[in-house]
């Protein structure tokens, strides 16, 4: 009796890697027999996931959550909602790509996944919207779209040492001395894992898993360094970097840093064997900030991705630095640009302007 009730505790133990919950309003969504395509569309959101960045998310449970206020949906990783928004049943979501010929009326709300401004509007005003110009979606999509870059913000999250070895044992099917070297005689399984993440962290897909370990197995045996491993191999995967921020006309829009700041952060770099950190006095970091943020807010003006350009050995740190406060910018070093790309230039950030 008492192994029985043992075993019934235990398995109340494992914790859902992924999930989304959704209040009794959104059921139909979810719901194949009431026309619901919501399943159908994160199915096909894991295969692309896995074509684009190399790697399997696991399956996402659906439930519907009592305490959620009827049209609200929450999604969760590892039993903590992590995104969540609300959506109104019957209604479509209108939003202004900025240049629409004509605005229209509907009820004002935000776009979840990315936070910005749209219209709530009735079935009988959506071809007049997309007549208009807007972009207009259905509800399955909204939160499609939410989980999609909400799996890219926390892909890194999912990938545990037992997923880096079920790759590594697929990869070496066809290049089998490539991981007998590296693993575990020059690098650890979780040293491995830890470069993935990183990878992952800043959206580089690992799909090239071959190039990735050929890389590390180069450099393993000059250094343990996660960080610099990590660089070595965003290296070696420029074009692939390069080719996700090109613009169709085949350039990359960039900022660079000055050389006042590309020495305060080099300088206050420390290594260790196995990471490096960065110890800036927080009112330069600040200033720092501030300027990058001044930055972000001309690309966003020119509707760019904001991209700063450095050196190869300033990038990690100064991503460390804006990951918290500026998610969104992208910081690549001048070694991970394909050489037949072009650069546009559109100025120099530096400290002497700031106020």
């Amino acid at each position: 009796e008492k192994e029985k009730g043992l075993e019934k505790v235990e398995a109340l133990l494992p914790l859902d890697l992924l999930e989304l919950e959704v209040g009794y309003g959104l059921i139909p969504l979810v719901d194949t027999e009431q026309g619901g395509e919501l399943l159908e569309r994160i199915k096909s959101i894991r295969r692309q996931f896995a074509l684009e960045m190399g790697m399997i998310i696991p399956p996402m449970h659906i439930r519907d959550n009592l305490q959620l206020k009827p049209n609200q949906y929450s999604i969760i990783i590892k039993g903590v909602e992590v995104a969540g928004g609300g959506l109104m049943p019957g209604y479509y979501l209108a939003m202004n790509p900025g240049n629409v010929k004509a605005e229209i009326e509907g009820i004002p709300t935000q776009e979840p996944a990315f936070g910005i401004p749209a219209l709530w509007i009735g079935e009988k005003d959506k071809e007049k919207a997309q007549i208009a110009g807007y972009t207009v979606v259905d509800l399955s999509t909204v939160i499609a779209t939410h989980i999609s870059e909400v799996l890219k913000t926390h892909a890194y999250e999912f990938l545990g040492r037992q997923e880096v070895q079920a790759l590594l044992d697929n990869l070496a099917t066809d290049h089998p001395k490539v991981v007998e070297e590296l693993i575990p005689n020059l690098l650890s399984l979780g040293g491995v894992q830890k470069v993935l993440q990183n990878l992952l962290k800043e959206q580089v897909s690992i799909r090239d898993l071959l190039t990735i370990v050929e890389t590390l197995a180069d450099y393993a045996p000059i250094t343990k360094n996660i960080d610099i491993l990590t660089e070595y191999v965003r290296q070696r995967l420029a074009r692939s970097i390069s080719k996700q921020y090109e613009t169709p006309k085949g350039d990359i829009a960039l900022m660079t840093l000055d050389s006042e700041i590309e020495e305060l952060i080099s300088n206050a770099i420390q290594h260790t064997e196995h990471e490096s950190y960065l110890s800036l006095e927080p009112a330069v970091a600040q200033r720092i900030l501030t300027q990058l943020n001044k930055a972000m807010e001309k690309f966003t003006s020119m509707n760019y991705q904001a991209i700063i350009l450095c050196s190869p050995g300033v990038r990690p740190h100064l991503k460390k630095l804006t990951g918290r406060f500026l998610p969104t910018l992208v910081v690549l070093s001048h070694n991970e640009i394909d050489k037949r790309v072009k650069l546009k230039s559109l100025g120099v950030i530096s400290l002497s302007h700031a106020g």
